[in-house]
């Protein structure tokens, strides 16, 4: 698929944050998902009413690839037609046993099964080129998380495994040649789920491991990524409970605005995993998720199921930066970075 061509106007308007509403400012904090394989009533709504900053896509929005070419360009079209900006698209393409595209796309083995940087760069060259060619362009991978190898971790054949250096030296890998070819990269999960032995869409898993020990072996991969300039960080619903002992790290203060943001200076855009998954819903209603996103200056939150939390999450949104001068001013904040990504990877 060619880049979608923007006329002046729109190119103006990306460029000037300015010239965005208020009703814009709060749609670009939300990735969304949705039913239906083509451009329907509900993506229009979401495009034009809620004006959503990004869509992704899961098995159930893809038939072949002429198809999910067609659903993408169509999404693209839309949102210039009814002066949105144009969207992130994004997918889960892993390899193993998370890939949502399946053949004629090329199947890889996933992780765990990567032996070398020659696999690693062969994977992201590959994927890169496949997404770009249907309009995706945006990748949640890789995987950074270190699984060490006397825990049954949930992970263990989501990762390139026990070795901070290694996951390091394979995750960059994959980050700089997903980029290169204008894929852009998202690492997860924020600071490190390799430990975990619970799955948190099914329930909120508790890590008793202090900030020393994330720094002497977690963090290492994601230092990497971001001298790699990754565009997205994911944070993970864990409960780091001696680095945040309330909060999950994608409702934290702490970790997202805290350790991420400032300690470790990243500054592309911070995401949370989907906040339809059971380690949120049990325990969070989405209003609550919502401010406290806010509040942790965290960029774009993942909702990824149709449903009445998305609007509701909208609604929140444009609430509180209406009626807070510094929730306004953060969501600026996350606005500008997230159209500086756009500008860089979606107005070639």
């Amino acid at each position: 698929m060619e880049p979608v061509e923007l006329n002046n106007q729109s190119r103006k308007t990306l460029l000037n944050i300015t010239e965005l509403t208020i009703r814009q400012l709060a749609g670009q904090r939300l990735m969304v998902g949705f039913e239906g394989t083509q451009l329907n009533a509900d993506l229009k709504f979401l495009i034009a009413t809620l004006n959503i900053g990004g869509i992704i896509l899961f098995t159930g929005n893809i038939e072949n690839p002429n198809q999910l070419k067609t659903l993408c360009t169509s999404i693209q079209d839309y949102a210039l037609s009814q002066n949105q900006l144009p969207l992130f698209i994004a997918i889960d393409q892993e390899g193993g046993q998370v890939a949502r595209l399946k053949a004629p796309f090329t199947i890889f083995p996933g992780n765990s099964e990567m032996k070398n940087r020659s696999d690693a760069k062969q994977f992201a060259e590959i994927t890169a080129s496949e997404l770009k060619n249907i309009g995706i362009n945006m990748n949640m991978a890789p995987v950074l998380d270190v699984t060490p190898r006397d825990i049954q971790s949930i992970m263990k054949k989501r990762s390139f495994g026990s070795d901070p250096k290694e996951v390091a030296e394979m995750g960059g890998t994959v980050i700089q040649h997903l980029q290169k070819r204008g894929t852009m990269a998202v690492a997860k999960h924020f600071p490190g789920i390799g430990r975990t032995v619970i799955d948190s869409h099914l329930e909120l898993p508790e890590l008793d491991i202090d900030l020393p020990l994330l720094e002497s072996s977690d963090l290492i991969p994601f230092k990497e990524a971001i001298s790699h300039d990754v565009s997205g960080m994911m944070l993970s619903h864990i409960l780091y409970k001696h680095v945040d002992p309330i909060w999950p790290a994608s409702l934290s203060p702490i970790i997202a605005g805290g350790l991420l943001r400032k300690q470790l200076g990243f500054e592309n855009i911070i995401m949370t995993d989907d906040l339809d998954m059971d380690a949120i819903k049990n325990h969070f209603n989405i209003e609550t998720a919502v401010k406290q996103i806010l509040s942790a200056e965290i960029d774009i939150a993942l909702i990824c199921h149709k449903g009445p939390d998305i609007e509701i999450a909208y609604l929140e949104i444009l609430n509180s930066i209406t009626s807070s001068r510094d929730m306004k001013d953060k969501c600026l904040s996350s606005v500008e970075r997230i159209l500086r990504l756009k500008e860089k990877y979606l107005m070639d």
